[in-house]
């Protein structure tokens, strides 16, 4: 799972990020392999500018996730720095760690020296640590091609650039470099309900807000309300066929299809879903969906350690009035009991 701490219409960046420690755990509880939060700068719908301290604050509110950056924008930052702020996590948290890497948010000339650098840095061994796992992002073939010829793994923003998806693997996987151990993946934006009607209800909220951020809106996401009530105008509703492209949504069975015809056409390793909702509900609904319609553990074990809906809810409003000790909602629902059930297939939902 990719979370990118979507800020809600009304809400505050306190309790967006509140909600993203709040999804792990729940992934964690469903099946999911990784869960990854994004870097973002200036944007009114996104809380997440520090994905460093909020992997730390992940990896110690789960036990068995992979926690990543999804991804740090290298471009900003000394390669140094980077290297040992995740040798730091990798050293607390051995095998738990991964390190998601884009070339955007600055002059990406210099990117692959930087790039390589860092991985250079994160290899230097010492007893007991495990170096995090490398992952480059990219959404065209350049950065592909810069992942082949390195030999990291490499994840294609199929939610950002569908149209360039099939290409930039192609050109990954035709890479002489790669090993057993290379993996890719693509990144897919998805909405699940249990019906279709609340599907399109949630893809309207998200063509939205997706198309006033096109046409320079910095704005929070949307809420309900604010979509069944809007009027679109011409120009939103010219972004509407772009961004549908950038979707998909339906009910579980419909999602997964399209997700397993994704997978084989692209011949990827892992799919990484994101979701983006004005309601943690909703964005947990369909993770809760996709998951069950996968597989991805058993729905008795998975029921019983998820936060119920309507429990999350009334947490999370708690936490927006400020009425919630912050200790409680952090509480761990974990059993020692629970393993998910290994996937058999050669890829499967992160």
């Amino acid at each position: 799972m990719l979370d990118q701490s979507p800020i809600p219409a009304g809400g505050a960046p306190a309790e967006a990020l509140i909600a993203t420690l709040q999804l792990a755990r729940s992934a964690e509880c469903l099946g999911y392999h990784r869960f990854w939060v994004a870097e973002h700068h200036g944007a009114a719908g996104f809380a997440g500018t520090a994905p460093e301290i909020m992997v730390a604050s992940l990896l110690e509110n789960t036990r068995r996730l992979r926690i990543g950056s999804g991804g740090v924008l290298l471009p900003r930052y000394e390669p140094r720095k980077v290297a040992e702020v995740f040798r730091v996590l990798g050293a607390l948290h051995p095998g738990r760690v991964d390190l998601g890497i884009g070339r955007a948010g600055g002059i990406a000339r210099d990117f692959p020296r930087r790039f390589a650098e860092v991985i250079d840095l994160l290899g230097k061994p010492y007893p007991g640590y495990i170096p995090p796992t490398v992952w480059l992002l990219g959404a065209g073939s350049g950065s592909a091609r810069l992942a082949g010829a390195l030999g990291t793994r490499f994840a294609f923003a199929h939610f950002l650039s569908p149209q360039l998806s099939t290409a930039a693997l192609d050109a990954f996987h035709g890479s002489g470099t790669l090993h057993a151990s290379t993996r890719s993946a693509l990144a897919v934006r998805v909405e699940v309900a249990d019906t279709e009607v609340k599907a399109q209800e949630l893809t309207a909220g998200f063509l939205l807000w997706r198309s006033r951020k096109g046409l320079g809106h910095n704005e929070p996401f949307p809420s309900p309300a604010t979509v069944r009530s809007h009027s679109w105008t011409a120009e939103e509703d010219a972004r509407v066929g772009h961004s549908s492209r950038q979707l998909v949504a339906g009910t579980p069975h419909q999602v997964k299809a399209e997700l397993i015809g994704l997978a084989r056409v692209h011949q990827i390793d892992e799919v990484i879903v994101n979701t983006l909702t004005h309601d943690l509900v909703d964005r947990l609904r369909s993770y809760e969906l996709l998951a069950e319609s996968s597989q991805l553990a058993p729905k008795a074990q998975a029921a019983a350690v998820a936060m119920p809906a309507r429990q999350l809810a009334r947490q999370v409003t708690a936490a927006r009035s400020g009425s919630m000790l912050r200790g409680a909602l952090f509480a761990p629902p974990f059993r020692k009991s629970f393993r998910p059930r290994p996937s058999r297939a050669r890829w499967r939902f992160r």
